[in-house]
């Protein structure tokens, strides 16, 4: 487990896939993930099946939960995706499934502590992600984090009936240091 306060992250279970499945079919969340079509529990246990074949040390999801008195509650998925071993750079991933944990800080937190186990634990000099434009909410958790906007990919993805633009955007383990919160 990857501890923080009131939040963590540990490794996806085959119990977690009717979650997945009921998030990944809401489109209030998918709405800026590269999700197109409806999901089957089969087609998730598939990608659950997959995902047990990546070594962490190329990649790895985690289930995030918070801490609701002694119990802990699966609220979403975050992880490090691509790991390349000679750059040390990985490709950073979110989403909160529950909708009632939206507008929180939650994905903050838990952005942040993916952060941290990726810079100290994993190495890595640089994490990057991208952003559809228009998702305003994330680029803002985004750059509390301390990500910052490296470019635009035009017209980079085909979502809800037109292209939308990507936002890149990374943060170095040198900036990570010297940021005020982690």
């Amino acid at each position: 487990m990857i501890l923080g306060d009131g939040i963590r992250l540990r490794a996806i279970e085959k119990a977690d896939i009717p979650r997945f499945v009921r998030w990944l079919n809401d489109p209030e969340v998918t709405r800026f993930l590269s999700f197109f079509s409806p999901l089957s529990t089969a087609m998730e246990e598939n990608w659950f099946e997959q995902q047990l074949k990546i070594s962490p040390a190329e990649g790895q999801v985690f289930s995030i939960e918070v801490q609701a008195g002694d119990d802990w509650i699966h609220i979403g998925n975050t992880g490090l995706h691509q790991i390349e071993s000679i750059n040390r750079s990985a490709e950073f991933g979110i989403f909160i499934g529950e909708t009632g944990y939206h507008q929180k800080g939650l994905g903050l937190a838990a952005t942040r502590l993916t952060m941290k186990h990726g810079f100290e634990n994993l190495n890595l000099n640089r994490i990057y992600l991208y952003v559809c434009e228009a998702n305003s909410r994330a680029i803002n958790t985004y750059e509390k984090a301390g990500f910052v906007h490296e470019g635009v990919l035009r017209e980079a993805v085909f979502k809800q009936g037109c292209y939308v633009n990507l936002v890149l955007m990374s943060v170095l383990k040198s900036e990570w240091v010297n940021l005020p919160t982690k």
